[in-house]
């Protein structure tokens, strides 16, 4: 099952036509004006083949919904997803070892400046 924010929607609040190209920028994390352009190269290259798909994903896909995201953080965070899943992890992992990191640092600091803690500690032990 597809989470909400990996799934293709037509993006209607950037469209221009239906939404197709804008849908597919969000997606891909894409500026809107590089998408519309390979469609408009790739529709002069195929002879207007492109042009039934672009209409059959404008009738078959779903707007999307308002409240999808609520930040540009957020997005970029999905868009990151959707494009490797494997690198947002390695980064998720990463900023989590790095707050490990210095959650023990700041521990450190405070249970060596404060002989009482150590004590209370070194008790339960």
């Amino acid at each position: 099952m597809n989470s909400p924010r990996t799934t293709l929607y037509r993006d209607k609040s950037n469209a221009k036509l239906m939404g197709v190209c804008s849908g597919i920028a969000d997606y891909t994390g894409v500026d809107a004006f590089w998408v519309r352009l390979g469609f408009l190269g790739l529709t002069f290259m195929t002879g207007g083949s492109t042009i039934p798909f672009y209409f059959l994903a404008g009738l078959l896909l779903n707007k999307k919904p308002a409240h999808l995201y609520s930040e540009p953080a957020e997005q970029k965070y999905w868009q990151g997803v959707r494009q490797n899943p494997k690198r947002t992890a390695r980064e998720i992992r990463s900023r989590m070892k790095d707050i490990d990191r210095r959650l023990a640092d700041v521990e450190t600091f405070y249970v060596s400046n404060n002989p009482r803690l150590t004590a209370e500690i070194e008790r339960l032990r």
